[in-house]
């Protein structure tokens, strides 16, 4: 069980206090990995200077058993020194060392030192997870980014494991007893959460980048029951790792700083992938086993950049303060796109972000929870539940604007005197902001406040008039915002006029123009003979929701496929959805417009992410009445669009995996069962292993099951089948199943992360009400305690996804309502609540717009 425990939730102040005293001269890290299953040893030496003798502090160590604490000399007991997860340290002296010793505890939970043992051969895995503050669960350390230092690590493990860290792995010392030694050369100055521990029977494949700045080692890892997987995309990680160097050490102007760069796909993985310095852990699930769609590889390229985009940003240049966050991740998330499209085969990528990663910027931003992107983080929960889509997706997408302002060439240059101003170092924001006004010349104070210090998104609307022959005699760009985050903000954006041209939608007219305060007028547009399609924010310069007028709504609705250009697709499909979740456009007509145009789209995300979409509006957003209707249209829909499509394309797979998520009918089930029984086929289509657990997850969902489960489990016998088989059950429309999966997600504690979370994104189905229902009130009541009860991970987890959200009415937003005013929960475990609740308003107002349509 994890707990947080007041000591363990550091402030700002604290931080800030504790800075200013010390100064770390180094860590030296001897750990211990062969003393048992639960636990491992763990001693800590930390040099270091106070700046007024006499002074305290504290140190900080979770969930340890503590044997040992000497402090310059002078033991001290454990009994009292070490309480609340801290290590008080009184009288220091201008000069430290402390030493600790203890044992420290393995964690199934992807936090700290996480223990996986392979249920395909038994063979045992360890990898560090360490940010924001879970360093502490391996190591005694002073937990904040601005205390930087150099970290020696003494690893004693099995002598045939590999033992990676921030360092290049040393030969190992044998002790004799089947046991090794690794003494790793001290690091490069670093915070503590980027240091990392990888060790276990990983198999291990070595190469190199040649550069300009010299050679870098590559080494690439897993598991040993991936390595045909590993082995299969291996030319490709390597192309798209030297791609990136190559393209960032130009870019950046500075050399790759921590000398070599292991890449280690880990199981049971929390994150997508965490920039450990020159050690970056993965997902293996990015290792897939079955075919996936080409969205899949170029995502998964984004994020190869991404970390490797850290390495400059985060780690060689580090926040003083998680404030600043989002110097780390939206600069790395602006950084891995432009890298995609300038220096790898997936050049729209940027089309793939409007269509995906944009849109979870944009609902983040519209619920209760939103937060600017340079946050006021008092405390590290604070830092916890914002690691959102507003630090990552909202913050590239100003970034992308601010490039767009101040010029590509200015930022960059601003970004290389950057890196070596602050080489090794922690910087402010302001610091950031200073050497971009150097390089540019631009005064950036004012939009810094307007884009990184505010909430919320503002929304974009053509107003015009029309004389008698269809020509515009005015246009106009109203702009507005949500009453409760009201900023109007400038906007630079694009204006495209598209119009039918021998059946194609083309454009035949673009202007640019600066948008500012409630209404803009656009005069260059007087004159013009109204398109077919009017299209605000053309080529995405902006970050702002737009609308459709009602004859370019029309015209989607229509014919969205006659549009070639993919990007402006995009945002017309992100207008559509907006207008849907804002319930401004039907349900109804939303999912219309995707089962006339989906078929068409060559974007990857487009194809894999807007059937998700319309799923929503037809389980979530239908009015009640039409709900059994606008279903077995969309049913229907994607069988026909599977048939449709290419045989052996992305479509074909998505629309396949799509049908069998919305199949409920006994025919559409019957289809489902006939795929995985091999009595129906569709050319083309490989019924592989990840497809044909989707198809037993709908036939559980449904109730047609029978032995299923338990048959395809038995032929996958994998980490993976174990958590597919785990989320089928917890799909099942049967209370004794669903007593079950909720123990196991939310009761328990000892279920491994990866399988708790399969079950809890499987629970609550739409259609399952009647099974669901006593799951309306113990969900707030588990709200209560579950942030201490399953820490903060597991937490985030269940309260984002277990809400129930196929409750959405009156009723439900009431008794949410009482509980919020009447409980002691934690803040963070409040957020989630709220903002399932404000997910449910509005699907509620959604329902009502469907209605009237």
């Amino acid at each position: 069980m994890i707990c947080v425990m007041p000591g363990t939730n550091l402030t700002r102040d604290e931080a800030a206090i504790r800075a200013a005293l010390l100064d770390v001269t180094s860590y030296a890290i001897d750990l211990d990995l062969t003393t048992g299953e639960k636990t491992f040893s763990s001693t800590t030496t930390i040099s270091f200077t106070c700046t007024q003798p006499g002074a305290e502090t504290f140190a900080e160590l979770v969930d340890a058993t503590v044997h040992e604490i000497t402090l310059n000399g002078t033991p001290l007991d454990p009994a009292t020194a070490y309480a609340d997860s801290r290590i008080a340290l009184a009288d220091l002296q201008a000069e430290n060392t402390l030493v600790v010793r203890a044992d420290c505890t393995y964690s199934h939970t992807g936090e700290g030192l996480h223990r996986f043992v392979d249920p395909v051969d038994d063979r045992v895995y360890l990898y560090s997870q360490f940010e924001v503050p879970d360093a502490r669960r391996v190591y005694t350390t002073f937990e904040q980014p601005d205390l930087k230092s150099v970290f020696t690590f003494r690893v004693t493990a099995p002598q045939d494991w590999k033992v990676v860290s921030n360092s290049p792995t040393p030969q190992p010392e044998p002790l004799g007893d089947g046991r090794a030694v690794w003494d790793f050369e001290p690091t490069k100055p670093m915070s503590t959460y980027i240091t990392a521990l990888i060790a276990g029977e990983y198999h291990e494949v070595q190469h190199t980048y040649e550069g300009a700045h010299g050679t870098i080692p590559l080494g690439h890892y897993c598991r040993q029951s991936l390595v045909e997987y590993l082995e299969r995309d291996l030319d490709d990680l390597l192309k798209i790792t030297r791609q990136g160097f190559a393209f960032f050490e130009d870019a950046f102007d500075f050399p790759y700083p921590f000398g070599k760069y292991d890449q280690l796909y880990v199981p049971e993985y929390n994150m997508g992938a965490m920039e450990n310095a020159g050690a970056v852990t993965l997902r293996d699930e990015y290792l897939p086993r079955s075919r996936q769609p080409r969205s899949f590889y170029e995502f998964r390229c984004s994020v190869i950049l991404h970390e490797m985009a850290h390495m400059w940003f985060g780690d060689l240049v580090t926040m003083r303060w998680w404030d600043d966050l989002w110097l780390n991740e939206s600069f790395a998330e602006w950084a891995c796109y432009h890298a995609e499209v300038e220096a790898t085969e997936f050049t729209d990528s940027w089309t793939g972000f409007a269509n995906a990663r944009k849109q979870t910027g944009y609902r983040a931003d519209q619920l209760p929870s939103t937060h600017p992107i340079a946050a006021d983080n008092v405390d590290l929960q604070a830092v916890e539940v914002n690691f959102d889509m507003i630090t990552y997706a909202k913050g590239a997408s100003v970034l992308k604007q601010l490039v767009a302002w101040v010029g590509l060439d200015d930022f960059l240059g601003g970004l290389q005197q950057y890196f070596k101003d602050f080489a090794y170092g922690n910087s402010e924001f302001s610091d950031l902001l200073a050497a971009l006004e150097r390089s540019s010349g631009r005064e950036l104070a004012g939009w810094a406040k307007e884009w990184l210090q505010t909430a919320g998104v503002n929304t974009l609307a053509a107003e015009f008039d029309l004389d008698d022959e269809g020509r515009y005699t005015r246009v106009a760009v109203r702009q507005s915002a949500h009453p409760d985050w009201p900023t109007l903000r400038r906007h630079r954006i694009g204006v495209g006029m598209y119009s039918d041209v021998d059946g194609r939608l083309v454009r035949t007219r673009y202007v640019e123009t600066d948008v500012e305060g409630e209404l803009t007028e656009i005069a260059e547009l007087v004159g013009e003979t109204q398109p077919d399609l009017l299209l605000l924010n053309d080529n995405d310069l902006a970050y702002a929701k737009i609308r459709l007028d009602e004859r370019s709504l029309a015209t989607a609705i229509g014919g969205l496929s006659r549009l070639d250009d993919s990007l402006a697709r995009a945002l017309v499909w992100g207008a559509a959805w907006d207008m849907t979740r804002d319930a401004e456009m039907a349900a109804s007509d939303y999912v219309d417009l995707v089962l006339a145009n989906i078929g068409a789209e060559t974007d990857p995300w487009g194809v894999s992410r807007i059937p998700s979409t319309a799923a929503t509006a037809a389980t979530a957003y239908a009015a009640p009445a039409k709900r059994a209707a606008l279903q077995a249209r969309w049913e229907s829909g994607l069988r026909e669009l599977a048939l449709a499509a290419e045989p052996g394309s992305d479509q074909q797979l998505t629309f396949v995996r799509s049908f069998a998520g919305a199949a409920h009918s006994d025919s559409a089930l019957d289809d489902v069962a006939g795929l995985l029984d091999g009595t129906w086929e569709i050319d083309g289509l490989t019924v592989d292993q990840d497809l044909r657990w989707s198809l037993v997850t709908s036939l559980a969902a449904a109730g047609r099951a029978g032995s299923r489960i338990d048959d395809e489990l038995a032929g996958d016998a994998t980490i993976s089948g174990q958590e597919h088989a785990a989320a089928a059950r917890a799909a099942l429309p049967d209370a004794e199943a669903k007593v079950e999966a909720w123990s196991l997600a939310v009761e328990r504690t000892d279920v491994p992360n990866e399988t708790a979370r399969s079950i809890v994104f499987s629970f609550m189905r739409h259609g399952q009400e009647e099974v669901l229902a006593p799951y309306v009130d113990r969900y707030l009541e588990a709200a209560e305690t579950l942030w201490d009860h399953l820490g903060t991970h597991r937490a985030s987890t269940v309260l984002n996804y277990i809400f129930p959200s196929p409750f959405a009415g009156p009723e439900l937003v009431e008794k949410v309502d009482a509980w919020l005013a009447r409980t002691e929960a934690p803040a963070a475990a409040q957020r989630y609540v709220q903002e399932g609740r404000a997910d449910a308003l509005r699907a509620m107002a959604a329902q009502e717009r469907d209605a009237r349509s």
